[in-house]
């Protein structure tokens, strides 16, 4: 799960580029990078956050009124300097690219491009095969009579030889901005315009900090080409149902954005409101409802109010700490828990608390938090999750690739919560959670492979075992 934008302005780019980043950076933390352009490309990108990779210095030589951006969050490969993205192309016209997702088919992809193709991909980034896909296939139709046909022709391509979950903005020198989504919509993709200003970008948060107050999606299968004369145009190549990742609203996305027209607040209200039912039908009551902050607050407001239990700040988070979910290594988890969270005495102690939080994932993060609150005094310390147990391995752009990692996995709830140290323990129901998102009738049906193991692009057995193996190979232990 990563962040992207990309912007055609008119004026200097960088700088809202690193402020639509910045506004991002929950969706990657290990890496930032910028492409920018006007008589040729202008690159800097490397491992770190937004502030730390890019000073006065290396944003003055990034020129340009277009350009495009990006955070990672690795999912496949080490996660080095080489996979930063952008990526970028000389030929034809010259292409840069960024992309969120996961690239299902990324090995046999590779192969074919290396070996037939004569192309060498120089990283384990998944976003250079589809860089090199779509040159390919631009490379096939009329380069004298480049047009808004050749982009879609390229987007074309793309879609029939590029498989899993994926969200693209490529930047074409000279020519302008491309986006598009692949066919079932997995990953979100917004396009904003201003006058003669124009933003792609993964959430409405990055459209807010640059001031464009009105977006849309970028549907399945479409593709969005915004030309080098601010002209615009779209068309949808694949048309196919809906599939968006369920988990943005659960975790990933900002509450201030709006996903595939569903505020992820409100959505987080909703979870909320039906993981009170679940705790009231367990027989929980507690003396007071906590929110392990920030993603489960909207669901811990609307549970508190479903159980007629007061809510209050037990536990304060440390802004200066990373996303524990999407760091490396267990003892890492388990370190940055203790860093990212204190509880407030005061309000634990000799009381029954309920714990609300979004997700378990591996149990470490869990494990440190009930463990924390119990040594502050708090009495009886539960723990109620607005997702249900997950035990399937996502194989569309977020860090749990390998079963093995999963909790609910190898124990049943009643071994997780031992696990984990909780008096109790409550998930959210899979009909909770649909009913929750279902009730905004999108029409969407929405990918929650995590839960139910059925992925939507249809994930065979062998590619699940090849992505776990390169997962365990990279993993940091």
């Amino acid at each position: 799960m990563c962040g992207i934008l990309g912007l055609a302005l008119s004026r200097p780019a960088a700088s809202a580029l690193v402020d639509g980043l910045i506004s991002l950076q929950h969706r990657g933390q290990d890496s930032a990078g910028i492409l920018t352009s006007d008589i040729t490309f202008h690159l800097k990108k490397g491992n770190g956050l937004v502030a730390g990779v890019f000073n006065e210095k290396n944003l003055a030589r990034l020129t340009g009124s277009s350009g495009i951006g990006h955070v990672r969050y690795p999912t496949i490969g080490p996660g080095s300097d080489e996979d930063a993205q952008p990526f970028y192309l000389n030929h034809p016209f010259g292409i840069g690219m960024v992309h969120n997702g996961n690239v299902t088919n990324y090995y046999d992809l590779r192969r074919t491009l290396e070996r037939e193709g004569h192309r060498q991909l120089t990283s384990f980034s998944d976003v250079e095969p589809i860089l090199n896909v779509f040159a390919d296939e631009l490379g096939r139709t009329d380069l004298a009579a480049f047009g808004p046909e050749s982009v879609f022709a390229a987007v074309a391509g793309v879609f029939r030889r590029v498989q899993g979950a994926y969200s693209v903005i490529g930047l074409i020198h000279g020519r302008g901005l491309v986006a598009f989504r692949d066919p079932l919509g997995i990953k979100p993709l917004a396009f904003a315009r201003r006058g003669r200003d124009f933003a792609f970008a993964s959430e409405s948060v990055a459209f807010d900090r640059l001031g464009f107050t009105r977006f849309q999606d970028v549907q399945p299968g479409e593709a969005v080409y915004v030309d080098s004369r601010r002209r615009v145009h779209r068309r949808r190549l694949v048309p196919g149902e809906p599939h968006p990742c369920i988990f943005e609203y659960i975790y990933f996305a900002r509450p201030d954005s709006v996903l595939d027209r569903i505020e992820v607040y409100e959505a987080r209200l909703r979870l909320g409101a039906e993981l009170g039912r679940a705790v009231k039908a367990a027989g929980i009551r507690p003396d007071l409802v906590v929110p392990i902050p920030d993603t489960a607050r909207a669901a811990a407001n609307s549970l508190a109010l479903a159980i007629d239990a007061p809510l209050r700040e037990g536990l304060i988070k440390n802004r200066y700490i990373a996303r524990t979910f999407i760091m490396p290594g267990q003892q890492l988890r388990a370190r940055s828990v203790r860093a990212k969270l204190n509880a407030v005495r005061s309000q634990v102690r000799g009381r029954n608390i309920l714990l609300v939080d979004d997700s378990i994932v591996r149990g470490t993060t869990s494990r440190e938090i009930v463990r924390l609150v119990r040594e502050a005094g708090a009495r009886r310390v539960g723990l109620a999750i607005t997702a249900p147990p997950l035990r399937h391995p996502c194989c569309y752009g977020i860090d749990m690739m390998t079963r093995g990692e999963l909790v609910a996995r190898r124990h049943a709830v009643p071994g997780i919560r031992k696990l984990i140290g909780a008096d109790a323990l409550v998930y959210q129901t899979h009909e909770g959670l649909l009913a929750a998102l279902d009730s905004f009738d999108t029409g969407a049906r929405f990918c929650a492979a995590c839960f139910s193991g059925r992925y939507p692009t249809g994930i065979g057995r062998r590619d699940l075992e090849r992505l776990e193996r390169e997962r365990r190979k990279w993993s940091t232990k």
